[in-house]
């Protein structure tokens, strides 16, 4: 076990003392919990995590390794990671390495041995920080003081840093050895390619291959381009959708795809999921505001208001919609966070736009909202499929949420 003094400190003057894993080094993020009990391998390769230092909530982490086939994404994309204990070893068939060694291979600083729930406490009271985790600098007061100094995440343009730079088509759905916890509705794996057009395009700001895996089993390749691309070059590829992602960062600062969504609202029907939900809320003329710290997990309930069903949600996110502005544009709000009453997914039934904030695709799990892939579906079908009139929010009026 590397042994290796760590420091983690946080803007606000505290610092944590532990044992390093994976990489040594230094590195800044603003510093979020999640309370996932497991999934970790899709949590360090989700590019929305970009720019943060994750501490997990569950104590233990590793005890199954690293897979390779549950990647969200090619590499880690957080700063740095904060446990409580690693496991001394993995087990598990599927594995081709232990977490501690793939850390070191990407670059990513960890630290274990640190009373983590004092950690999580402390951001749920404060709200999340700047922080920095470091094997390099020993002195808790300059660890401090390099914390304070730390880019914040409002305004922070970091899609750029995760988003592709060539378009490309992706072929994968899921695995069948694995299927989803139920069974999707209204499944569209039979529906013919669009004239010789991509059925759905997709804008990737930082894509989980998740999304992309459950519209591959719906409607087959899916295209891909980067979020810089323009409304006409989507539109010259006549798409019966699109699909703007997840990624990181402050939405507000991504203004290309802003100004893409805006030129593309009203003229095919869009899907906005995490990130790709605050774009589109802010196309229409709404905002966005920085949350306190956050939600990122796998446990967020989650109300449909049409329905009256609680969803258990998997979410990463540290912006969310104003709801107010939200609904001074036209915007129909169909989910509400049970936790804090959070905007979770809006409508504009008049404009076919449909966008929620947590993971329909839910890698790690749980899989209660793959049914909205399927609703995108829906959206895409010349005469509506019989499961468009089961509460199809996105064709409903919705009552405003009690508070």
């Amino acid at each position: 076990m590397n042994e290796t003094r760590c420091l983690l400190a946080v803007e606000d003057g505290a610092v944590y003392v532990g044992a390093a894993f994976g990489a040594t080094g230094t590195r800044f993020g603003e510093v979020v919990f999640n309370t996932s009990m497991a999934g970790y391998e899709e949590i360090l390769t989700d590019p929305s995590y970009r720019g943060q230092i994750v501490v997990m909530t569950t104590p233990q982490m590793g005890n199954y390794g690293i897979t390779g086939e549950d990647a969200e994404s090619s590499r880690p994309h957080l700063a740095g990671f904060a446990i409580r204990e690693l496991s001394a070893r993995y087990s598990n068939h599927r594995a081709r390495t232990g977490l501690a060694d793939y850390l070191r291979e990407h670059g990513v600083v960890g630290i274990q041995s640190i009373d983590t729930r004092a950690l999580t406490r402390r951001v749920r009271m404060t709200g999340a920080m700047r922080g920095v985790v470091t094997t390099e600098v020993d002195d808790p007061a300059r660890c401090v003081a390099m914390a304070r100094a730390a880019p914040s995440m409002e305004g922070a343009d970091l899609v750029s840093e995760v988003a592709p730079r060539e378009p490309f088509a992706w072929r994968e759905g899921t695995d069948p050895r694995f299927g989803n916890a139920r069974p999707c509705i209204g499944r569209r794996a039979d529906f013919a390619r669009n004239n010789g057009n991509p059925r759905v395009v997709a804008i990737d700001c930082g894509m989980k291959r998740g999304i992309l895996r459950q519209l591959v089993d719906r409607v087959g390749p899916v295209q891909v381009v980067p979020p810089t691309t323009t409304g006409r070059a989507v539109l010259d590829m006549r798409p019966d959708g699109v699909v703007v992602s997840n990624g990181p960062g402050d939405p507000a600062a991504v203004r290309a795809t802003i100004a893409t969504l805006q030129q593309l609202i009203g003229r095919v029907p869009i899907f906005g999921i995490c990130l790709g939900h605050q774009l589109l809320a802010l196309a229409l003329g709404a905002k966005t505001v920085k949350m306190r710290f956050g939600h990122h997990g796998g446990n967020h309930p989650v109300r449909n208001a049409a329905t009256g069903r609680v969803e258990i949600t998997s979410q990463n996110h540290g912006f969310a919609v104003d709801e107010a502005s939200l609904r001074s544009v036209g915007g129909e709000v169909t989910h509400v966070n049970l936790n804090d009453g959070t905007v979770e997914g809006f409508a504009a039934p008049d404009r076919a736009v449909l966008a929620v904030q947590y993971h329909p695709e839910a890698s790690p799990g749980p899989h209660d909202a793959t049914y909205l892939f399927d609703r995108f579906v829906d959206m895409m079908t010349p005469a509506p499929s019989p499961m468009a009139n089961e509460a199809s929010y996105a064709r409903v009026a919705l009552p405003t949420p009690a508070p």
